[in-house]
């Protein structure tokens, strides 16, 4: 057929294509300015459409980006408050603890003052010197004696008694040295007493200090995220992306754990509940498994709700006091119950395999061996199905933070994806544009020798054209540029 439309000029398949050909750019230059016009129509469609699809874009990026905000700064502000009532707490107990036995500790400070003070009193008392007995002895010793004898007998006796005296004299003066050396000794108990009071006073107003520097740090950070400022944000962010990285670590290493207690529970459960039956494409025993599994981590998600350590249900944070402690104890209970549970059964997996071994060995016509040291293997996965149940229940802690997490994680991730979809629905819409001015171009190359030669027939009638026609000097400029680009095409 094709053959058949190509021969229908001429038996020369050359000589037909020429004639093809000729008139396919005559019909494509008699279409030219519409084909022109459908080009740009076209491209500036697409270009309108895909800028109004980003604008769009752009718009549930922007509400996105003020969700994710919103949400970050609900989150920083609750946890805010938590931290700084956490530290106000605090004070209240050191203030409760430390400070409420301030009046105490007042007395004992005022008396151990009193005492000192009564003590260095009783110091500074001196015994009284005699009046003036050095007077005395100079005023006898500067009397003439002139060699009477009784005068010197009476004056050798005034000197003894004045030397007695003051032997006496220095005797109470040494007696009451003493006295003021032991006051003195008594002092220092009651200097350590006062010096070991103001040192505890001085480390609880550091404690208040330190205290009050971090309830400071901690307002103004609420009130950053209060007023929702930009590094605040960037802060909030980074913890968010940060504390999800962290909870998803732990879970792996939970459900690491998680799998290691299926493997310890799942073939004792097989024997129990059979090996042959399935639900679905599982084993029931597996199922039966798994569902052991999640149960322990259940109840440890109500456990620790119930001890307000984690807030994932709100009914349960909102009960009162009695209650919870009525669920922390069937929780606790029910949790223990598994624990042991898993722990028999643990033990029954280490029996299956040794009895299976044992059967291999008979089969095989080898001597049953016991093994020495059974029991070590034994105990050791008893403690392990005991103790993977109270594990797995602390995964809500990193379960809470994953999901709290999750939601700015999330919505950082939608709002790279549109950014993304906006970035690309404007770069189609501009290739499209330039696809039509180039296929513009290439469409005018096809039809260029029509196109120089209606060129240069336009500049030959603007030679020859009087030059009074010229109305004015724009019209002249245009056809010495259609002349100049017709010679250049030709």
């Amino acid at each position: 057929m094709f053959e058949q439309l190509l021969m229908i000029w001429s038996d020369s398949a050359a000589i037909s294509a020429a004639i093809w050909l000729v008139l396919l750019v005559t019909v494509l230059y008699l279409g030219r300015q519409q084909a022109h016009q459908l080009f740009a129509t076209l491209g500036q469609a697409i270009f309108n459409a895909m800028r109004l699809a980003a604008f769009s874009v752009r718009g549930l990026e922007q509400r996105l980006v003020q969700r994710n905000r919103d949400v970050l700064i609900a989150q920083g502000r609750i946890q805010a408050e938590k931290t700084i009532e956490r530290e106000f707490n605090r004070v209240s107990t050191l203030v409760e603890r430390d400070l409420g036995a301030y009046p105490k500790l007042h007395r004992k400070i005022a008396d151990a003052i009193e005492k000192i003070e009564t003590d260095y009193q009783a110091s500074t008392q001196n015994a009284p010197l005699p009046p003036a007995w050095s007077e005395v002895v100079e005023t006898i010793a500067a009397l003439p004696t002139n060699g009477d004898p009784a005068m010197n007998k009476i004056l050798n006796n005034i000197k003894d008694a004045i030397e007695e005296s003051h032997q006496q004299t220095l005797k109470a003066y040494q007696k009451t040295t003493l006295e003021r050396h032991r006051h003195l000794s008594t002092m220092q108990p009651q200097w350590r007493t006062l010096q070991s009071s103001m040192d505890n006073v001085k480390k609880t107003l550091d404690g208040l200090e330190e205290r009050t520097r971090t309830i400071d740090g901690q307002m103004q950070r609420y009130e950053a995220i209060r007023k929702g400022e930009d590094p605040a944000i960037n802060a909030l962010t980074s913890s968010s992306i940060t504390q999800f990285l962290i909870a998803g670590l732990v879970l792996v290493i939970a459900t690491l754990g998680g799998l290691i207690n299926f493997q310890l529970i799942a073939l004792p459960m097989s024997e129990m509940v059979g090996a042959t039956s399935t639900i679905g494409a599982m084993r029931t025993s597996d199922i039966a498994a798994l569902v052991i599994i999640l149960v322990e981590i259940a109840m440890g998600l109500f456990l620790l709700e119930s001890l307000r350590i984690t807030h994932l249900f709100p009914v349960i944070h909102s009960m009162d006091d009695r209650l919870r402690r009525r669920m922390i104890i069937i929780t606790l209970t029910i949790l223990s119950v598994l624990a042991t549970i898993e722990a028999s059964l643990a033990y029954m997996r280490d029996l299956l395999a040794l009895d299976r071994s044992a059967l291999q060995q008979s089969l095989a016509g080898v001597a049953v061996v016991e093994a020495q040291f059974r029991w070590i293997p034994s105990i050791g996965q008893m403690v392990m199905g005991f103790i993977l149940p109270f594990a797995l229940a602390f995964v809500a802690i990193p379960l809470e933070s994953f999901i709290h997490s999750l939601r700015t994680v999330l919505g950082l991730l939608m709002v790279g994806v549109l950014r993304t979809l906006r970035v690309t629905l404007r770069l189609v819409g501009s290739l499209s544009r330039y696809a039509c001015q180039i296929v513009t171009h290439l469409y005018d190359l096809i039809v260029m020798v029509p196109l120089g030669v209606e060129r240069l027939i336009k500049a030959r009638r603007a030679d020859h054209r009087p030059e009074d026609d010229w109305d004015d000097a724009p019209a002249m400029l245009e056809s010495k540029r259609i002349r100049n680009q017709s010679t250049a095409d030709v």
